[in-house]
């Protein structure tokens, strides 16, 4: 009918007429759900770039609009299933709104809060030019008359809400007049049947202008119901890969990672790229510049670097997601900074311990193209050596593992001051970088036996290679380390594993340095 007011199904019918479609219609009838429910139809959803945001608005145009005719676009789809799905399609009035594509020059900064509401009353005013008049009060006073008069609602589409809030990031008058108009247009109207806004970053919260905070979100850190609904699931790349003869270990090795809630999520771009050109590499490079992650990470924030390079080792870095406030230059702790870098895709969360990780190879190789430079001192060496180091490892070579990891330290010394277990805990880690490629995320802190083992790393399933259980001393002895292994059983974990166990036990003083020794696991 319109560009913005019931603007049709077109775009929805190119998603599903793609070499590559992943149905995600079922979301619909949770959506469903929520119309006309006064605290359940406001909802927020926020997702990296790339997750699938703009394919869901499209289908929920398409699905309520007015305009159009879906019926065979939904044909054979799993949501056609649901008691609700003949209730709702192409029953509603809907304005789709994209924001960002009234910012794409900083111009348009000053200008595009008055354009938004311009196109649409002219849009409406096609359909509904005798009910109203246009005063002071814009497009919400439009819409209240409209209501008024035909007692008619509007399910709301914004696409890339936040975009205000990253492209001016120090113009708080810009982002106050647009909290003022989406307060306007949604803060108790009863025009509205659903608000289903898409972003990147959740809700800010601006003082009086609180009133936003009607949505419910659903973001990277608290999934609720729809963790599964933006990226592909474990289950759909494998079918996918199945499909277009496609290696799905590799798939996941490069790809999986993400966690949202209890489901395990792929960046749907990484994944059609790779079953597409059949290659697997990083394609995170084409949506987003590592030099936009180098910016945070460089910041001198609350041993943010050492954090960092725990990370780059496969490790978890425990955080308080609960102090972000929701922007993108409010940095007061390093969790402040992880956090803004799980809604940009860059970390992962997971929900059952609060901690960050970095999901998958792909993100992987982009933390290296930013730890490059002199600020880093050494890491990036480090991790160059680090492939020799698992080598002698797997050959049980104990004084070659020891220089490797003093190596590591001697080049991290700026970042990683040893004053603890734990700060050598993160050399080790860095120094096992390369096993990213051959081990699933090293378990750290495993309960088992009598105690708790230090680092755990487990084959992944197509990598013929032993599993290893590492334990760190302090200023005692390498020795001691494996003797503790065996006297507290921490091998009972893993007792039931087929292939080799090897035990690595490593020690640090300030006297004598580094020392490893390195036994097999006589089951």
């Amino acid at each position: 009918m319109g560009i913005y007011l019931d603007p049709g199904n077109e775009a929805f019918r190119q998603a599903v007429t793609d070499d590559i479609y992943v149905d995600k219609t079922e979301m619909i009838a949770l959506i469903n759900k929520k119309i006309n429910k006064s605290r359940q139809k406001y909802v927020c959803v926020s997702r990296p770039r790339r997750f699938g945001k703009s394919m869901a608005a499209d289908m929920l145009a398409a699905y309520y609009g007015k305009g159009c005719d879906s019926r065979d676009l939904f044909a054979g789809k799993k949501i056609e299933r649901a008691d609700s799905y003949k209730m709702h399609l192409n029953k509603h009035n809907v304005i789709r709104l994209d924001i960002q594509r009234f910012l794409f020059h900083p111009s348009h900064l000053d200008i595009f809060i008055d354009k938004i509401q311009e196109v649409v009353i002219k849009e409406l005013a096609v359909v509904y030019g005798d009910c109203f008049h246009v005063d002071g009060y814009g497009l919400p006073g439009v819409l209240e008359q409209i209501y008024a008069h035909t007692k008619e609602g509007f399910i709301f589409i914004l696409d890339e809400w936040d975009c205000v809030f990253r492209f001016a990031k120090e113009r708080q008058d810009v982002q106050k007049a647009y909290l003022d108009l989406l307060r306007g247009l949604f803060k108790g109207a009863g025009y509205v049947e659903l608000a289903y806004m898409t972003g990147i970053l959740p809700i800010k919260k601006y003082g009086e202008h609180s009133a936003i905070n009607i949505f419910e979100e659903h973001s990277m850190i608290d999934p609720k119901d729809l963790g599964g609904y933006f990226g592909f699931t474990e289950e759909e790349v494998q079918e996918q890969c199945k499909e277009h003869g496609v290696d799905y270990a590799a798939m996941e090795k490069w790809y999986d990672g993400y966690r949202l809630g209890d489901i395990r999520i792929y960046n749907p771009k990484s994944v059609v790229d790779a079953l597409t050109w059949k290659r697997f590499k990083s394609y995170w490079t084409g949506t987003e510049t590592y030099e936009a992650l180098k910016v945070y990470i460089n910041l001198d924030i609350d041993r943010l670097k050492e954090a960092v390079i725990e990370m780059l080792g496969n490790g978890r870095c425990k955080i308080n997601t609960r102090r972000f406030e929701n922007d993108m230059v409010t940095f007061k702790t390093r969790d402040d900074v992880l956090t803004l870098l799980i809604h940009l895709g860059y970390l992962t969360y997971d929900q059952r311990t609060d901690e960050a990780s970095i999901p998958n190879q792909e993100i992987a190789q982009e933390f290296l193209n930013a730890v490059e430079g002199p600020s880093w001192d050494g890491v990036a060496r480090s991790i160059q050596h680090s492939s020799q180091l698992l080598e002698s490892t797997w050959a049980m070579d104990g004084d070659a593992v020891a220089d490797g990891i003093a190596q590591v330290h001697n080049e991290t010394a700026s970042i990683l001051k040893y004053n603890d277990e734990n700060s050598l805990k993160c050399t080790v880690l860095m120094a096992y970088f390369s096993a990213r490629a051959y081990y699933l995320p090293p378990n750290l802190e495993l309960p088992s036996g009598k105690g708790y083992a230090d680092i755990v790393y487990l084959p992944r399933r197509e990598a013929e290679h032993p599993a290893l259980l590492i334990e760190l001393k302090w200023d005692k002895s390498a020795e001691g380390a494996i003797a503790q292994i065996k006297d507290r059983r921490y091998a009972d974990w893993i007792k039931n594993y087929t292939g080799d166990i090897l035990l690595v036990g490593i020690n640090y003083d300030d006297e004598k340095g580094h020392r490893c020794v390195i036994e097999r696991f006589v089951k």
